[in-house]
């Protein structure tokens, strides 16, 4: 039995070889882990800019925190960014010129920042609480993200793609034919994808958080990968061998990116807020990973358990999908 299991996991191991899966991997690490280090952690984007068009040149002194633009065309422009707030004087009053974002908290946040930088009145301080600097806060806040993303769509595309390529070497319609246990069959593929996004997860921690930040946050953050990449993986497989082609699994998978992890990068990155969100359940696997990182319990044993009950749901239909195709092939 294990000696089947060893020449399924030589196959797609040779099959994820030539494939060029692993380069592709590796070049994705060196990607996000570039421009983490090189660009992300070094953008310092002034919170809120406040653009003064004074024309008649009433307001005497003005604040560090303001930027004066001479010209009303440029002071139009430059707060058409839906961030930046421009103040107008060249009324009577003061009026606030600025693009509504969309979220009524933030523009009130902003509207309250124009009015203190106008009247000078920036000396408040809050309360510093945690442990974690601006730098290491983005650098947390940026690999969960870049690693929840990877590792839905290379659970997703990386396995179907073996599927598929198998399809056309007519693996499957020999698997109909020869005593193969469809267990092993799953579970090769399985194993050697969990272990690969496993490598990936820890050589991004590591090298994006430091050695030391990093292995405190491996156990729980190797945990919720290794459930989002069993959760996608089966998902994959699943498609992969019940679609008939590869044109329509594309298509899934871009329907999939639009309006199920799209939603959930929305909520997670720009604070919109939605209600159903909370029913959605990437957005339940999306706020464990960000919560690993920053070494936060959040959800308890329900939310495992509900996992547990979706990756042995996933395997049961992935199973009894193959079976059928390969009943069908034979």
């Amino acid at each position: 039995m294990w000696r089947g299991f060893f020449h399924l996991l030589k196959k797609d191991l040779k099959l994820m070889l030539s494939s060029k899966f692993f380069i592709l991997t590796f070049a994705s690490l060196i990607l996000y882990s570039c421009y983490i280090n090189f660009i992300y952690v070094n953008l310092d984007q002034k919170i809120y800019p406040v653009y003064l068009y004074d024309p008649q040149e009433k307001q005497v002194t003005i604040s560090d925190y303001i930027i004066k633009v001479e010209k009303r065309e440029d002071f139009e422009i430059a707060c058409t960014d839906q961030y930046s707030i421009g103040i107008d004087l060249s009324s009577d009053k003061p009026i606030i010129y600025m693009l509504a974002c969309g979220i009524d908290t933030i523009d009130h946040y902003r509207t309250i920042w124009a009015w203190a930088v106008l009247s000078g009145n920036v000396d408040g301080k809050a309360e510093l609480i945690g442990t974690n600097s601006k730098e290491m806060k983005s650098r947390r806040e940026i690999t969960a993200e870049f690693l929840f993303f990877e590792l839905s769509a290379v659970g997703f595309l990386g396995l179907a793609s073996m599927l598929f390529k198998e399809k056309q070497m007519g693996v499957i319609r020999v698997h109909g034919i020869l005593p193969v246990n469809r267990v092993m069959f799953i579970l090769s593929k399985l194993c050697l994808l969990l272990l690969s996004d496993l490598i990936f997860t820890i050589l991004l921690t590591v090298i994006n958080l430091g050695l030391q930040h990093g292995i405190a946050v491996l156990p729980t953050v190797l945990l919720q990968a290794g459930i989002l990449s069993l959760i996608m993986a089966l998902v994959g497989f699943f498609c992969a061998i019940r679609l008939p082609d590869f044109k329509q699994f594309s298509l899934l998978y871009l329907v999939m990116a639009v309006f199920i992890t799209t939603p959930v990068f929305l909520v997670g990155q720009t604070g919109v807020s939605w209600d159903w969100i909370f029913y959605h359940p990437m957005y339940h696997l999306f706020t464990e990973m960000k919560a690993a990182y920053f070494s936060i319990a959040r959800n308890g044993l329900l939310y495992y358990l509900a996992c547990l009950g979706t990756i042995l749901l996933l395997f049961l239909a992935a199973y009894r999908t193959l079976t059928y195709e390969m009943a069908k092939e034979g």
